[in-house]
């Protein structure tokens, strides 16, 4: 296979492939067009990528789409398993949905950023005072209910494959168990009921490469939010083994497609 890929250190374990800078893309149009695969572009590259060369891309378009917006992977999370979704309201910044908020919720509850990873954007916020500062800050009010623990899950998939699944737990006196804020990982008891539920997120939504953060309440998983690009602290040879798992979906989508290189036709009841 013919692989360019944007991003060095998402492909280190790739033998292989060709780098180009992102900011370079447009000197390299030809190039471009004649690879099998566009590995890890930014998110700015994707439908340059898609719409206007036709080329091909991993991770997948809806990594892409729903990976780099809490509102749009929530709302795809609750079209196709509320149940596992924690209580969440998405509104304006508005004196209503304020009051509608703190109605549903009461304090102290969780306000996220809708673009940010690593724990950042995430807040605590337990007073009137502090939901006034971070709307100030913010033009969408994403909201949830605080959840009675102390750790979450992180799930890494690729194609379906499962990487790495263990706990993050919070540090004392936290909100957040992100390893970038000071959480810390272990790996026993791992519940099969929230791979199961990443699994299903990922088949149904067709997300390919995501680190997702799954939450347990009473034996019950919560999906919270999945990563494209995700930190590669808790996988032990985590560039040999992602890219060998990137591979592999590379190549099975290669082999479903027909001798003259068009994806097979799938017919619809």
């Amino acid at each position: 296979m013919k692989l360019i890929t944007f991003d060095v250190f998402r492909t280190l374990g790739i033998p292989g492939v060709r780098y180009i800078k992102p900011e370079r893309m447009f000197d390299h149009i030809e190039e471009i067009r004649q690879a099998d695969w566009l590995l890890f572009p930014e998110y700015w590259q994707v439908n340059s990528l898609l719409y206007g060369l036709g080329v091909r891309i991993f991770p997948s378009p809806a990594s892409y789409h729903l990976g780099h917006d809490k509102v749009e992977q929530t709302r795809a999370f609750l079209a196709l398993a509320p149940e596992h979704v924690p209580p969440t309201e998405i509104l304006g910044t508005s004196p209503a949905s304020l009051a509608k908020v703190e109605a549903r919720f009461g304090y102290p509850f969780i306000a996220k950023r809708i673009k940010s990873s690593m724990g950042e954007g995430v807040r605590l916020i337990a007073s009137r005072q502090e939901l006034m500062a971070h709307v100030a800050e913010e033009t969408v009010l994403y909201a949830q209910q605080r959840l009675p623990i102390d750790r979450d899950l992180r799930i890494v998939l690729v194609g379906g494959e499962l990487i790495a699944a263990y706990w993050r737990v919070t540090p004392l006196g936290g909100y957040r168990a992100n390893v970038s804020q000071g959480g810390s990982i272990e790996r026993t008891a791992i519940p099969e009921a929230a791979i199961d539920l990443a699994r299903r997120l990922a088949r149904e939504l067709d997300i390919d490469h995501a680190g997702f953060d799954i939450a347990m309440v009473d034996g019950h998983p919560y999906v919270l939010e999945f990563n494209r690009l995700f930190g590669n602290q808790g996988i032990a040879d985590s560039s040999k083994r992602i890219g060998a798992a990137v591979l592999r979906v590379l190549g099975a989508q290669d082999d479903d497609r027909d001798p003259d290189g068009e994806p097979p036709l799938r017919l619809t009841a």
